[in-house]
C-alpha cells in the first residue's frame, strides 16, 4: 500500500488514542535517567514522531520528521532488532556513526514493534546527550514489554475500526432494505385499501342505509 500523509496522520491519531502512552514514556525517562523518549513511525523513506517526552529540548513534537537515513531507527527497521548503546564514545560499532555526531547524543536505545499482520510500525526509542546504563536485562525487558503493549493497543484499535466499518456497512444495508421494502409495500397496501373500501361501500348499499351490521 502506498504511504500517504493521511496514513501517517492516522498513525499519530492511533497512538494518541492509547491513553497509557504518556505514562510509559514518563516511566522510561524516570527509570533510566534518559531525557528524550518517543514513539516513532518508521518506514523505508520516513521517520515521524507520534508521541514524545522531551526533557532535553531536542525539539521534536508529534508529526515532526527526521531524514530517515540520519536515524539509527532506520537500521532497527532493516535489521528487525533492537539497538542499545550505553556510551557512543566507547561503543565499538557506533563510536564513529554519523547519527550520534549529527544529533549530539551519547546513549541510545530503540526497540521495534509490529502490527498484528506482521507489518513494521515503528520504534520505541530514547536518547540522551549523557551516557546511561541501558544495556541491561531490566531496561531492555521494560522496553520490550512497553513495545508489546503499544502493539497490542494498536491491534485492538484496528479491530475496533474494522468492526465499526462493518457495523456502518450493515446499518446502511438495513436502511436500504427498509426503504426498498417500505416502497415495495406501498402499492400493494394501496390496492388492499382500495379493495376494502369498495367491499365496504357495496356492503352498505346491499344492507341499506341505517342498517346495523354485527
Amino acid at each position: 500500500m502506498t504511504e500517504t500523509t493521511t496514513n501517517f496522520q492516522k498513525d499519530i491519531d492511533d497512538i494518541e488514542q492509547i491513553s497509557v502512552v504518556p505514562t510509559l514514556l514518563n516511566v522510561i525517562c524516570e527509570t533510566t535517567g534518559i531525557g528524550f523518549a518517543a514513539i516513532a513511525r518508521v518506514t523505508e523513506d520516513k521517520w515521524m514522531t507520534c508521541m514524545v517526552k522531551d526533557d532535553i529540548s531536542f525539539g521534536l513534537r508529534p508529526g515532526d520528521e527526521l531524514q530517515i537515513k540520519t536515524t539509527i531507527c532506520n537500521e532497527v527497521r532493516e535489521l528487525k532488532r533492537s539497538i542499545v548503546i550505553d556510551h557512543v564514545k566507547n561503543d565499538p560499532e557506533f563510536y564513529n556513526h554519523h547519527t550520534p555526531a549529527m544529533y549530539g547524543f551519547q546513549s541510545y536505545i530503540s526497540v521495534p514493534f509490529v502490527r498484528k499482520d506482521g507489518s513494521f510500525f515503528g520504534t520505541l526509542c530514547a536518547i540522551d546527550p549523557k551516557p546511561h546504563k541501558l544495556n541491561t536485562p531490566a531496561v531492555i525487558g521494560m522496553f520490550n514489554l512497553f513495545a508489546d503493549l503499544i502493539s497490542f493497543h494498536l491491534n485492538a484499535l484496528d479491530e475496533v475500526n474494522t468492526l465499526r466499518s462493518k457495523m456502518n456497512k450493515l446499518n446502511k444495508e438495513v436502511e436500504t432494505f427498509a426503504f426498498i421494502t417500505s416502497h415495495d409495500l406501498q402499492e400493494p397496501l394501496r390496492k388492499i385499501e382500495t379493495f376494502a373500501t369498495v367491499i365496504l361501500d357495496r356492503s352498505f348499499k346491499f344492507v341499506g342505509p341505517g342498517a346495523i351490521l354485527f
